[in-house]
């Protein structure tokens, strides 16, 4: 199955809107008069600005606390609002030319789910919905308020196309499969056909953490899954000084393409802030460099284009500090916060003035622990050269190595030189982008 052609030029602001509009965690919750989904809507412009082609929602469904356990699938949240309010973002973002992907948990519902509740009440078509029976209902991994659907019940596979189906005749564009990984492959491959079949340019990622992602693609019918693999490779290695760990990621990732294109990113709302995850602020450049240089569809999470921090904790309420409230557009931030949104507007753009960079192979041309030097490579010729550099000693760079005449430096530390170059060096703790001279 071959991705909608429109994905090839996807990049995704993602929100996670009950933090995003102050809904949850909230001591007062907002009544559905309140139309806070339109606060979403208000940075449309912002994400057109940064240069989005698309917004990544969270949860937006019925949900009793932090939108993972569903309620009702075909109620938008009265703490968010109401459907008019669902269509108004759609059409202020079609406006803006941009795209909606919505955020939909079929593995498990919500203690307040309509059938999980006749269930309890001794109705056995109900009970059937679910994974054990009444009392020992299975729960997605010990969450007692999370009970886990009967995947191998046809009405649960009828109803997961009628709530894609629904959303997507409003406006969707596509859909982040919550929990992917934990439902049987055999269950979206009954599944996202029949969804197909009604909206052929729909598309779909799936989250998974863990496994062989080219086989979970091949066997669940998914136009992609999370790349969790090269999102570690890429802290830890700026971390622990090791950038072999990054070159296997990214010799790995450039298999996967050979079968599909993932989603890249380098934060999300479940893990800590890149900001907060890397120990050298510096090296939070070099990260969102890695993620626009090489193949995917890359995502930004609302608040890292502007650096913000926040670490995940496991715990109760472990969560909120990476999933704040926004304020009205604009947000007032510092010279260091307008100069990471500055970097992520000019790789954004870089990546839209070499589209083939969607599903670009990347090799080594140089590598040791704290210097790397790689290649990324389009199908027709195309290449870029990206130099990472987090030693303490310049690195020296040359064009001979790369396989090129002269170099031409396009940015990163000290860009653009004043003319083509057979070598440059890279200061510590700084990266180029280069392209063949000529």
């Amino acid at each position: 199955m071959a991705e909608p052609q429109w994905v090839q030029y996807a990049v995704w602001w993602q929100v996670y809107p009950l933090g995003f509009v102050g809904a949850f965690p909230s001591s007062s919750p907002p009544a559905p008069d309140e139309h806070r989904l339109r606060r979403v809507a208000d940075w449309l412009d912002h994400a057109q600005a940064l240069g989005a082609s698309g917004i990544a929602l969270g949860p937006v469904f019925a949900s009793r606390s932090h939108g993972y356990d569903t309620t009702d699938h075909f109620r938008i949240d009265p703490r968010l609002g109401d459907d008019d309010d669902f269509d108004d973002l759609v059409a202020r973002a079609r406006d803006r030319g941009l795209r909606v992907l919505l955020d939909g948990v079929f593995n498990h519902v919500g203690t307040d789910f309509g059938r999980y509740r006749a269930a309890l009440d001794g109705d056995a078509e109900a009970a059937g919905w679910f994974r054990g029976r009444p009392g020992r209902f299975a729960t997605f991994e010990g969450h007692g308020d999370l009970i886990a659907l009967r995947h191998d019940n046809p009405a649960v596979a009828d109803y997961v196309v009628e709530v894609m189906c629904h959303w997507l005749d409003r406006g969707a564009d596509g859909w982040r499969l919550d929990a992917a990984y934990a439902v049987p492959a055999e269950f979206w491959d009954r599944v996202l056909p029949r969804v197909r079949a009604r909206h052929p340019q729909a598309w779909f990622v799936g989250e998974v953490i863990h496994g062989d992602y080219a086989q979970i693609v091949a066997s669940t019918g998914f136009d992609a899954v999370t790349q969790y693999e090269l999102w570690k490779a890429i802290w830890s290695s700026l971390n622990d000084g090791n950038f072999h760990e990054l070159d296997w990621a990214l010799t790995r990732h450039a298999e996967f393409l050979d079968s599909f294109v993932p989603q890249t990113f380098i934060g999300n709302h479940d893990v800590t802030r890149i900001a907060s995850r890397l120990d050298n602020p510096e090296h939070v450049a070099l990260a969102l460099v890695l993620l626009m240089t090489t193949g995917g569809v890359p995502t930004i999470y609302a608040g890292d284009e502007f650096g913000f921090r926040g670490v995940k904790e496991e715990r109760a309420g472990g969560d909120d500090a990476v999933r704040p409230e926004f304020g009205a557009p604009p947000l007032p931030v510092d010279e260091a916060g307008r100069q990471m949104f500055a970097l992520h507007q000019y790789l954004i753009g870089l990546r839209r003035r070499h589209p083939w960079l969607h599903t670009a192979r990347t090799g080594a041309v140089a590598l040791d622990n704290r210097q790397y030097l790689y290649r990324s490579a389009g199908g027709n010729g195309e290449q870029l050269f990206v130099a990472l550099n987090i030693a303490d000693e310049p690195m020296r760079i040359r064009a001979a190595d790369a396989g090129v005449a002269a170099l031409r430096v396009i940015a990163g530390a000290g860009a653009p030189p004043a003319a083509d170059c057979t070598e440059t060096a890279l200061a510590p703790n700084g990266w180029l982008i280069l392209a063949p001279a000529g």
